[in-house]
């Protein structure tokens, strides 16, 4: 009898066991390639403690080809939160992603990170001055499923030259390499800076960026795609690259499947964009600087790209939408 009572008791434990830990919520988030800020966004929020020890759901950072892999599996459930630019989540609602005409309409916005910047990488004295110039030459464009890869398409087919160049999907740190090598003539990102990248390239050359704004200006890129926003990289950014290069940023978001708790995503953004989360997140990499509660939902028009039900509570109780 003694022995039965021990056994049932022993039972009793282990179903609470397995029924805690089926009752914690684990939920994916999608980063990106190597060498990329969206892996840091995702490893970052997955060790943060209160995260890490939240009763309710943990994270788990998982790799991927950047933005628009990650609209995808978000859309589809596969991931439940993730990073995507603005500009895919705009044209994946509308159905106008390049030769992608499906609706991804359960991806919702849940805060702004950065701005991320595209950059074209030239060694100095090529000769390349414009992106037109590129013609026939060898190019990193992004790797394949990437928010990099995806601009670059649709930049460089309205500038006339994705057919005329010589493209080599890949991601920044094998494209950084391979220009070290001489193996391309020149490499695309679409990301904050600095990139580790791009500093690697800088290594073993003496690096060049292209003023992209004025392409974009002179063919009217912006008025196309009115969410892109002007910057310019600043001049000691890289070794050896010592002029503002005026380029053109879109913003990269932290989305969430419109299915995931809104008791979760009000509590995930309770604990990013508290002081110490903040303070975190910048000493992960200091891209995040930009990060804050007034800048929480910079870029984001809830009238085009929709707010999760959670973000939507968070951002009313800190006074930033009304």
């Amino acid at each position: 009898m003694k022995r039965i009572l021990i056994f049932a008791l022993a039972l009793v434990v282990v179903l609470g066991m397995s029924f805690s830990a089926q009752a914690k919520k684990r939920y994916v988030f999608g980063g990106g390639p190597a060498g990329g800020t969206f892996q840091v966004v995702a490893n970052a929020i997955q060790v943060f403690g209160p995260l890490k020890n939240n009763p309710d759901f943990s994270i788990k950072a998982q790799s991927s080809g950047g933005s628009t892999e990650n609209l995808r599996t978000v859309n589809a459930g596969r991931a439940q939160f993730g990073t995507v630019y603005a500009g895919e989540v705009f044209l994946g609602r509308e159905g106008k992603l390049t030769g992608d005409p499906n609706k991804y309409e359960n991806v919702m916005a849940v805060g702004y990170l950065y701005g991320a910047p595209a950059q074209l990488v030239i060694r100095k004295g090529s000769g390349i001055t414009s992106t037109k110039d590129l013609v026939g030459k060898k190019v990193g464009v992004g790797n394949a499923g990437s928010g990099a890869f995806a601009n670059c398409e649709r930049f460089f087919t309205h500038m006339g030259i994705w057919d005329k160049i010589e493209r080599n999907a890949m991601g920044y740190n094998d494209a950084a390499q391979a220009f070290g090598n001489e193996q391309l003539d020149a490499f695309w990102l679409f990301t904050a800076f600095p990139s580790g990248a791009v500093i690697m390239a800088a290594q073993t050359n003496d690096i060049d960026l292209v003023d992209l704004a004025a392409d974009a200006e002179a063919t009217g890129y912006f008025k196309k795609y009115p969410y892109f926003g002007r910057l310019s990289v600043p001049a000691g950014t890289y070794r050896g690259v010592d002029h503002d290069t005026p380029s053109f940023f879109d913003s990269a978001l932290l989305v969430a499947n419109s299915k995931v708790d809104a008791d979760h995503v009000y509590e995930l953004l309770k604990a990013v964009w508290s002081d110490a989360g903040l303070k975190h997140m910048v000493e992960q990499k200091k891209t995040f600087k930009e990060m804050s509660v007034a800048n929480g939902l910079k870029g984001i028009d809830p009238a085009v790209i929709p707010l999760h039900p959670g973000a939507v509570k968070f951002w009313k109780e800190m006074g930033v939408l009304k």
